[in-house]
């Protein structure tokens, strides 16, 4: 079973674990327009692996070996982020399978759920918990 790891534990996991990796599986288009996890307070890049590809929403047949281009290790603490929290499951169970060890889902994702009037970023998730992030 994959661990939810709530965004503030994931960040407190990427400034104090040399081996802990945030891997963004959200689409270009989301990365692009609603903007990214920033690292740099933990001095780490994050690591951007589609688990789809916009606009078909086409799997990405070739995640596992995009998580090794990275330089991704079974020793490394992998923590998968998406919008909400679906897909990031999706893509830690992936790698569980494939061999790596150490996988987490991040709860909430980057926006979280939709609140009563319909928008996300302010119920849960990376940004609803003020954590860091930067638009490109």
């Amino acid at each position: 079973m994959i661990e939810n790891v709530p965004p503030t534990q994931t960040w407190a996991a990427l400034q104090t674990n040399p081996d802990a990796q945030l891997v963004d599986v959200r689409t270009d288009a989301e990365w692009n327009f609603v903007g990214l996890p920033d690292l740099s307070g933990a001095a780490k890049e994050i690591v951007l692996i589609p688990w789809q590809f916009f606009p078909t929403m086409k799997p990405n047949v070739a995640f596992v070996e995009d998580l090794k281009r990275a330089g991704l290790t079974p020793a490394h603490h992998i923590y998968f982020i998406c919008r909400s929290g679906a897909r990031s499951m999706a893509a830690a169970e992936t790698a569980r399978a494939a061999g790596f060890a150490h996988v987490y889902n991040v709860a909430d994702g980057f926006e979280g759920p939709v609140d009563g009037a319909g928008h996300r970023g302010q119920m849960a998730g990376w940004k609803a918990d003020g954590l860091p992030w930067h638009q490109r």
